[in-house]
């Protein structure tokens, strides 16, 4: 008689890693935002670009075109830091050298990889109050201490940032996005930028410059870069996704030269490069129709401001008198402030949901105290059509007559 013996199981340890161990429950803003859409609902929650000015039709001409090379090199391994037709035409349109341009696969992995270069763990991070909060659960994996900067209609207040660093603050970083900002809209002026370098310099921190929504502008051009793109002090973070689609995950670094090494052996020991596929459909699109980046950008700026000025009038029109407002010079989000202190801005959000309009509270958005984020909104535009956008703000009315 044959006896078989039944081998023992280990279980795997319960013990979870200190990295994951720390990380926080997640809950409402990008847990709103990164979802299966509510069908009966307008949702006025992601920074989404509308998709009839993604340029679809040209990414899949570019595709065959990739794909019909002899030996299909986009199938295969490429460069850490990216392939060197998509990193020159990024490179010429930032106006720097090839070598400082790092491909990633999208902004928030951009920030992930400046973070875990330039944060030590435990370390003191300087941040916009308020700010985009996934930025907060990247910082994450550093463990890092926050120190909230109030950020206004100029953006991030670079004297409140003097007067912390004068009293002995210490940051190895400064976190902030500087035009439209998310979510309040406003632009950091020139000399306030050159200002803000000059700190970074002085007091040995890296500004970490997230800059989606700079290409995104409607009147009046944007803001130079020059001071974050020509510093050893600014890694300067962008992407494609609110251009040319999210979906591709691709974005890139400006980088200082001294870190362009550090970065790509981070990256080495991470997911190794970028698809080069979307890489090299991506350089081929661009570098084969010269004017299309340029011809994209122009529609969606018109089709952006025309959505924010309808839901702006909208709001006057349907609520007039319930919120400050102010028209957007750029990007995909408006920040109304209620005006009557006895609305319940939780409330507010409840009633809205249940009259089918959601939106994020502007209460996920604070780093720290000493904002009145509880008393905005944040309203996103980008994907959702002009009569839709009269219709949320209807159904927002009607929650507000609820109070």
């Amino acid at each position: 008689m044959t006896v078989t013996s039944t081998p023992t199981v280990v279980r795997a340890p319960a013990r979870k890693p200190a990295l994951i161990a720390g990380f926080t429950a997640p809950k409402g803003f990008g847990d709103t935002t990164l979802r299966d859409r509510r069908g009966d609902a307008i949702e006025l929650l992601g920074g989404i670009p509308d998709p009839g000015v993604l340029p679809a039709t040209e990414l899949a001409a570019a595709t065959a075109r990739v794909l019909a090379r002899p030996g299909v090199p986009a199938l295969q391994y490429s460069r850490t830091e990216g392939i060197s037709p998509l990193r020159e035409w990024i490179a010429a349109r930032e106006g720097v050298p090839v070598e400082r341009v790092i491909i990633t696969n999208g902004g928030f992995h951009g920030l992930s990889l400046a973070i875990q270069t330039v944060v030590e763990r435990g370390d003191l991070v300087a941040v916009d109050n308020p700010i985009f909060p996934l930025f907060l659960r990247g910082l994450q994996l550093s463990a890092a201490d926050i120190l909230p900067v109030r950020v206004g209609p100029r953006g991030l207040d670079v004297d409140e940032l003097a007067d912390r660093l004068r009293s002995g603050a210490r940051p190895s970083a400064l976190y902030t996005v500087p035009d439209f900002h998310n979510p309040s809209q406003g632009t950091l002026p020139a000399e306030q930028r050159a200002e803000l370098v000059r700190l970074a310099e002085q007091y040995g921190f890296v500004i970490l410059a997230d800059n989606p929504y700079r290409e995104l502008w409607y009147t009046g051009g944007p803001e130079s870069v020059d001071a974050f793109n020509f510093s050893d002090h600014v890694i300067h973070i962008n992407t494609f996704t609110k251009t040319l689609g999210p979906g591709l995950r691709l974005g890139w670094l400006v980088v200082p030269e001294p870190l362009a090494g550090d970065i790509a052996a981070l990256r080495s020991r991470q997911d190794s490069h970028s698809s080069t596929l979307v890489q090299a459909v991506v350089g081929e699109m661009l570098t084969s129709e010269p004017g299309l980046f340029d011809a994209t950008l122009g529609r969606a700026r018109e089709l952006y401001r025309t959505r924010a000025e309808t839901l702006v009038a909208a709001l006057e029109r349907e609520a007039p008198g319930a919120f400050e407002t102010t028209l957007p010079g750029g990007g995909l989000f408006l920040w109304p402030k209620l005006r009557n202190d006895s609305i319940d801005p939780d409330q507010l959000a409840a009633d809205a949901s249940a009259e089918g309009v959601e939106y994020q509270r502007g209460s996920f958005f604070p780093s720290g105290p000493g904002t009145d984020s509880a008393r905005h909104l944040r309203l996103a535009y980008g994907d959702v059509d002009a009569a839709r956008l009269e219709e949320a703000v209807k159904r927002l009315a009607r929650a507000l007559k609820k109070q």
